[in-house]
């Protein structure tokens, strides 16, 4: 998931919103990491059972809306296109996507990672998953406990 994704570029060692950026095609803008924090917040809220704040959310809908292009490619093609400049752009994608999750079922069921210092979100395949990573957070608890056992 999009939104998911953006919220996890902050990780509890690093931020890689930059990097995840690029990657998606994206510019990065001190307004992309303000929304990041926005999103994460509704999204929390909302998994809670908590109004969450949307206007950051609907004000970056707002600043680059969308609209459909038909074009010709040995048949009609619709494509989606957004008004504005490549940052609202952006904001707006990034936005699209956290209003899809949050007006989605699947917001209820957003876990945080209880891995030691993990702070990532996840939308768990088996609702008993307790990390965002079985193979990394999942295997330092279990090596922890593991050594707690063993260590006398």
């Amino acid at each position: 998931m999009l939104a998911i994704d953006f919220v996890n570029t902050l990780t509890s060692e690093e931020d890689r919103l930059e990097e995840w950026l690029s990657a998606q095609g994206l510019p990065w803008s001190q307004e992309v990491v303000v929304l990041r924090g926005q999103v994460e917040a509704a999204i929390l809220a909302a998994r809670d059972g908590r109004e969450p704040d949307l206007a950051p959310v609907n004000a970056a809908l707002r600043g680059a809306p969308s609209f459909e292009v038909l074009t010709w490619d040995d048949g009609v093609v619709v494509t989606r296109s957004r008004e504005g400049d490549e940052v609202a752009r952006a904001l707006a994608t990034l936005a699209g996507a956290a209003a899809e999750l949050l007006a989605s079922p699947a917001v209820r069921k957003v876990k945080t990672c209880e891995g030691p210092g993990c702070r990532l979100l996840f939308v768990p395949a088996h609702p008993r998953r307790r990390w965002c990573d079985p193979a990394t957070c999942g295997n330092r608890v279990r090596v922890a406990r593991y050594y707690q056992r063993h260590k006398d």
